[in-house]
């Protein structure tokens, strides 16, 4: 028998929070219904009204931001400046697409000699969106500000462990004046999804998650001949080549590693560093993160809260038991921290190579990874050795060459001499098993959208 509820439970403690029931059919073909006749409207608005809309929505952020944030923190464990942080950044979001984005929904001229000819940016509908928890509020806005900015309704199946962020910002969606219909959750069971997909009125999805879920929408969403855009697992390479500024990249790559309990899609991941420095970083690495404190994420004192669910630390566990067993070393940390909640400790491995699960896998949680290599060839050829190709760091005083390195990385993003980061005025996304298609900036803006051609000869 099918379950008709589900709980979200609070990750420090262990604590039940409350529990949400699985949308009805009846309840899902109203969402539906509700999410056509929005759309029949809010296409029609001029595109200056919706960026006023995100402008709007910026100030109802910032008013709700103390709310918003407890709500993540208590559901995903996530430290609460890092969720005030995460509110702020869908703040600033939202004001750089209401800035910018009406110009890039603009008619776009296309020369074609004599003929008047030009581009219109037209919204497709209903679009899915299935989002993932580690950003819970974040990846909404990354996903659903442009798609609404362009004329689209937006449908979200949230996770179900912080299904009460996905509900808070549909609140806060309709606080800032958005039409009822323009933003609305659907709490689904897995099976009822290929149902919405298939349904005609819906044109499209819109993934962040795993693998195994964006390969299972895909090809329910191929089958009936609509667009997706997948942002997937990720697998990060930090390269650390020997002019690089030690002390700063064992800085960034702490902060890249292990903000959010490590728990990022784009996030250093694989340590990869020149022999020479090698010991140098591994060891202020292993040094900085013993120091992480662990504790209450309420608390202002903690630098790292616990991992969203027992299950998840659980295969975090057995993904580092599974690198230990064929040689890796552990230099910190290996271990869940004992009693309530599901947190687990920083923790660096050395040693680890192609066929270790720490090196072939996705490690959501606290975990680096440390390889050791020659010289940059091999560099370059173990950053490669990977399913995934998200984004990477790269780390040297030579710009220049840094610049030739990242044409050879099979990555949507190579960031030199810093963190990666997602920002609404360049794109995110990733190649091979991490996926396709764009989010934010103009990609993001036109992922969901018509380019229709109007041709206009003289009679």
């Amino acid at each position: 028998m099918q379950a008709s509820s589900f709980s979200t439970i609070n990750p420090s403690t262990g604590e039940q929070i409350e529990t949400f029931s699985f949308y009805n059919s009846s309840e899902i073909e109203g969402v539906l219904v509700r999410a056509e006749k929005s759309f029949q409207l809010f296409r029609k608005s001029p595109v200056h009204q919706r960026a006023q809309l995100l402008s709007h929505l910026a100030e109802t952020l910032r008013k709700n931001k103390a709310q918003l944030a407890k709500v993540i923190t208590t559901e995903m464990g996530k430290i609460f400046s890092e969720a005030e942080a995460e509110i702020e950044k869908c703040a600033g979001e939202a004001d750089w697409y209401a800035e910018h984005g009406p110009q890039m929904l603009a008619d776009a001229p296309a020369p074609t000699g004599h003929v008047n000819a030009y581009v219109s940016y037209l919204p497709l509908g209903p679009i899915l969106a299935i989002m993932p928890w580690n950003f819970p509020i974040w990846q909404l806005t990354r996903m659903a500000l442009p798609t609404m900015l362009a004329g689209n309704v937006v449908l979200v199946k949230h996770s179900h462990n912080t299904q009460r962020s996905s509900l808070e910002f549909e609140r806060v969606i309709r606080e800032a004046g958005f039409p009822e219909g323009v933003f609305q959750n659907l709490i689904l069971r897995t099976e009822d999804i290929v149902n919405v997909i298939n349904d005609p009125r819906v044109q499209g999805a819109s993934v962040t998650g795993s693998v195994r879920a964006g390969s299972a929408v895909a090809s329910e969403a191929g089958k009936v001949i609509k667009k997706t855009v997948m942002e997937l697992g990720g697998s990060d390479a930090f390269i650390v080549c020997e002019d690089a500024d030690i002390p700063k990249a064992v800085a960034a790559g702490i902060k890249g590693r292990f903000h959010n309990a490590g728990q990022v899609c784009l996030a250093a991941k694989r340590f990869i560093l020149m022999e020479k420095i090698a010991d140098e970083f591994e060891s202020l690495f292993v040094e900085k993160a013993k120091s992480i404190r662990v504790g209450n994420p309420m608390d202002p004192a903690t630098q790292m809260g616990p991992m969203a669910r027992v299950d998840l630390r659980d295969s975090l566990h057995k993904q580092v038991e599974g690198s230990i067993a064929k040689a890796a070393r552990v230099l910190c940390g290996g271990k869940p921290v004992e009693g309530k909640g599901a947190f687990y400790m920083p923790t660096v491995l050395s040693g680890v190579n192609q066929g270790m699960p720490a090196f072939d896998d996705e490690t959501f949680g606290p975990v680096a990874a440390i390889t050791r290599v020659p010289d940059l060839d091999a560099a370059v050829k173990a950053a490669n050795a990977s399913q995934f190709g998200l984004s990477g760091n790269l780390w040297t005083r030579d710009v220049e060459s840094a610049r030739k390195i990242a044409r050879d990385l099979y990555t949507g993003g190579v960031f030199i001499n810093g963190v990666t980061a997602s920002d609404p005025r360049v794109p995110v996304g990733g190649v091979k098993n991490s996926g396709y298609g764009r989010e934010l900036s103009h990609f993001g803006l036109h992922a969901f959208v018509n380019p229709q051609t109007v041709w206009i000869e003289s009679l």
